[in-house]
């Protein structure tokens, strides 16, 4: 536990100091500021020593006992505060405030900055192509609130949900660095044990106080305008959100101007394990390559790529959105506008961002530099755009605007290549203000002063030894040899003797002393207070400034679909508004780019009359792939994009679900099996007649009996019931028959060949069903020692031989061949002759000749 703060005075100074600052900031590891060193005192030692790998001391004594410490040097604190921050801590800068000087005890101390991982915006402690969001949650019986905000844009979003599903889903398609819970809710474990979740007090999310928190941060008389005012759980907990941040930040946030509504039928909708298979933005390694984005973007700037992942994981709906940014790319690519900007945006960099710090007062030297550079670009961007005639492309250009003023603001104030930090100046460039460079004048020329003062008076007093000097605790002298002392001139104050020589002062050398020492700290103090000014400037102008971004990022996304169009050979699908899915040659966007042999396109053909596709084929053969590639061009055709095809006509659709591959949750204490029917009943209940369904080897983890039983029943509920668009992989051959069962559904499959002992996938769709699984030569290639597969091929015969033996009327009606023993239901009284007789039998009535005979008997019957 940490110490115990309810009786100081046992305590030293410093130390109650510390304790005092401790109490109010018990939930975060507190950076108490001492000389050139950020110090941790008790638990906070013992925790940052563990996690950062650092000493952990005893140092002193306070209260009668050691104190354990752990320090780190303030110059290197960044490192560690991004270590920390990464790993879900929050941490509390405490400075020294007071001045050592004149302090009377210990020097004050206050905390100047909160640290937490919803909220860092220093660019060391951000991934750069990675959205932070800070999220808070509220709940009134199924009725999910959520509201997020990306600081470092001032992204603030609410979104209201029914169900516990559809809840888990955006949480898992947002990804939230930090949370906000309620103390008073309970949640599920896979988000109250995740990573930087902060427990909030109950009255935090209390609803008039988040209305009134809102409307003034927004400066609005209600939320009406911001189409929220009925959304009161959403709304309780962006009121505890926003306070959260203020109380965090410790300053205003003028780039929070607005609050966006975003609704789930807005959108393709995703679950998680959908998400996760279809590999968007993140493999099912955990790494970020080999995956959609990573082929999909190649934005210039990071606040484009963020963007580019936004849209990834929320494909819209909105037709006529769709095809404008559709008619963008047309247009960027057939005027290579694309070729032109691509350059240009690079000079722009991360400015979304840099907006945001300048917001919050945090900006360095360097991001307005950068801001300077940025901003000197936009009017060649505006030019590029003004060849262009289309829609959004015109809108993104009356969105950038040109910034004249601050761009000239930025080139007088700032030099060229400043320093990292304000801290040391240097950054105020010459001839902006004239009172800093009259300071900075006295402090750079008083070399060239002091040689010209020796030369003067050694003239006038005619002493040889005379020379002008300057140390750190005297200051400024002159100094004399102890020959020549005694022929000093009147006006020589003595200020100090030494075994050899006399230090002298001076009016005129006294006068200079106090300018030349003072200016160099007064030109620091004048240079801070333009840094400041200029950040209140640059303020003034946030709005125009933040939008323009905005608009950058946005351009650059579809300037980045362009080149992609261009470089991978894709074509713009037809978007429509009937069912169906029409795809000619398509491919798999990821596959292709990672094979090193030609990837093998295929179509695919649904519409009203064939709504369900069973695919057979060997393992290895291209199921998944093909699988997958129809759900990626549906979804890039959501997103605007052009897609991996020859053609493609896509009727929209309103879902995506996925049942493919294997894992388990051995934390959550689910089986494999469990979690393939955890999602397949997921599928079952929210898919409709306009959701694509993939679902892939559905009951392969339980008995074949059980399993053939369950992927039928589930196929028949797809196609009978539901009727949605389903893609429905499967190694059960009897699932081919279902086409003469129910209307709608189809067999294709992928085919291969054998070649001698090995097999040639061919990867290429056919239809109707397959004509083999080629199991033993997959089994052979996966490197299956010979005579294991020798034996195998021998109890195929075996089981072919006596397939073969029955009519072709009575192999229908049996049931699959189960390697396994029968299986027992354990909730039932096993049929059995023995069962019966031991039924009838009373052991404690029994003799042991009795009790042996009984044995005998029933070792009979077995």
């Amino acid at each position: 536990m940490t110490k115990d703060t309810s009786s100081t005075k046992k305590h030293t100074p410093m130390m109650q100091q510390y304790l005092r600052i401790k109490q109010e900031h018990r939930h975060q590891l507190v950076f108490y500021r001492m000389g050139d060193f950020y110090e941790l005192f008790y638990d906070d030692a013992r925790k940052a020593a563990s996690l950062l790998d650092i000493t952990l001391t005893a140092r002193g004594q306070s209260g009668g006992e050691p104190i354990p410490m752990a320090g780190i040097p303030y110059h290197a604190a960044e490192g560690y505060l991004s270590r920390l921050v990464r790993m879900g801590e929050s941490v509390a800068i405490c400075e020294q405030v007071g001045d050592p000087a004149t302090s009377k005890g210990p020097v004050e101390r206050k905390v100047m900055r909160i640290l937490t991982p919803g909220t860092v915006s220093d660019e060391a402690l951000l991934e750069e192509r990675s959205d932070n969001w800070l999220m808070a949650i509220h709940s009134h019986e199924q009725q999910y609130g959520l509201s997020w905000l990306d600081i470092t844009s001032g992204r603030f979003r609410v979104m209201e949900v029914s169900g516990e599903e559809a809840f888990l889903s955006e949480i898992q398609r947002l990804g939230p660095r930090e949370l906000l819970l309620s103390e008073d809710r309970n949640y599920p474990d896979s988000v109250a044990k995740r990573s930087g979740v902060n427990r909030q007090p109950p009255w935090c999310f209390d609803l008039d106080s988040a209305k009134d928190l809102l409307t003034r941060q927004f400066a609005t008389k209600d939320l009406a305008g911001f189409g929220c005012e009925d959304m009161s759980v959403a709304l309780e907990a962006s009121g505890c959100l926003l306070q959260y941040v203020r109380d965090t930040q410790r300053t205003e946030l003028p780039h929070l101007r607005s609050l966006s509504v975003e609704l789930r039928e807005d959108t393709v909708i995703m679950d998680a394990a959908s998400r996760s298979n279809l590999e968007l933005d993140i493999n099912l390694n955990g790494g970020k390559d080999n995956t959609l984005l990573s082929v999909m973007d190649t934005t210039s700037t990071a606040m484009g790529s963020r963007l580019m992942s936004r849209w990834l994981n929320r494909p819209l709906r909105n037709r006529e959105r769709l095809e404008q940014r559709q008619n963008a790319i047309s247009e960027l690519l057939e005027q290579y506008t694309y070729e032109s900007l691509n350059p240009v945006l690079k000079g722009i960099g991360d400015i979304e961002r840099i907006l945001a710090r300048v917001a919050l007062r945090s900006a360095r030297p360097r991001d307005l530099a950068r801001l300077r550079d940025a901003l000197s670009c936009l009017p060649e961007v505006q030019s590029l755009l003004t060849t262009t005639a289309g829609q959004l492309l015109g809108e993104l250009s009356e969105r950038i605007s040109v910034f004249p003023e601050e761009v000239n603001l930025l080139q007088n104030a700032v030099i060229e290549n400043p320093p990292v930090v304000i801290r040391d100046g240097g950054v105020i460039a010459a001839g902006y203000d004239s009172e800093l460079d009259e300071l900075r004048s006295l402090s750079e020329n008083a070399g060239g002063y002091l040689l010209e003062l020796e030369q003067r008076e050694k003239e006038r007093t005619g002493l040889s030894t005379l020379k002008v000097g300057f140390n750190r605790v005297h200051g400024y002298y002159i100094e004399l040899s102890r020959r020549e002392s005694d022929e000093a001139p009147v006006d020589y104050i003595r200020r100090q003797t030494l075994k050899n020589t006399e230090r002298f002062i001076t009016p005129e050398l006294k006068e200079f002393e106090d300018k030349a020492l003072s200016s160099k700290s007064r030109a620091l103090s004048r240079e801070k207070a333009l840094y400041e000014e200029l950040l209140e400037k640059l303020n003034e102008n946030l709005g125009r400034l933040q939008d323009s971004a905005s608009a950058i990022a946005e351009l650059d996304v579809l300037t980045s679909l362009t080149e992609r169009s261009q470089t991978l050979n894709l074509c713009r699908p037809e978007l429509t508004d009937k069912t169906g899915i029409h795809i000619d040659e398509g491919r798999h966007p990821v596959v292709e780019q990672v094979l090193d042999e030609p990837f093998v396109a295929n179509s695919l053909e649904m519409n009203n009359d064939r709504r369900m596709l069973v695919i057979t084929g060997p393992n290895m053969g291209g199921k998944s792939t093909y699988m997958r590639q129809a759900a990626l061009i549906v979804l890039l055709a959501h997103i605007g994009s052009y897609v991996p095809a020859t053609s493609a006509r896509i009727g929209m659709v309103d879902r995506i679900f996925t049942r493919i591959g294997s894992s388990d949750d051995l934390a959550g204490g689910r089986s494999t099996f469990m979690v393939e029917m955890t999602e397949t009943a997921s599928i079952l209940h929210n898919a409709t007649q306009r959701s694509l369904v993939l679902m892939d080897e559905v009951g392969r983890g339980t008995s074949t009996f059980d399993g053939l039983s369950l992927a039928w029943a589930c196929a028949r509920h797809l196609a009978d019931k539901i009727k949605a668009f389903t893609l429905f992989a499967t190694h059960y051959f009897e699932l081919t028959q279902l086409p003469e069962e129910t209307t709608g559904v189809a067999n294709v499959h992928l085919n291969a060949t054998e070649h001698g002992d090995s097999i040639v996938f061919l990867h290429a769709v056919q239809e109707g069903p397959a004509s083999q699984s080629y199991g033993l030569q997959v089994a052979q290639l996966a490197g299956v020692p010979r005579d294991v597969i020798h034996l195998a091929k021998g109890r195929l015969e075996q089981l072919e031989a006596g397939e073969s033996n029955n009519s072709s009327e009575e192999r229908a009606k049996r049931k699959p061949v189960n390697f396994v023993s029968p299986q027992v239901d354990m909730f039932s009284r096993p049929s059995h002759p023995a069962a019966d007789r031991l039924e009838d039998v009373d052991p404690d009535n029994l003799t042991p000749r009795q009790a042996l005979e009984l044995l005998y008997e029933l070792k009979e019957m077995v």
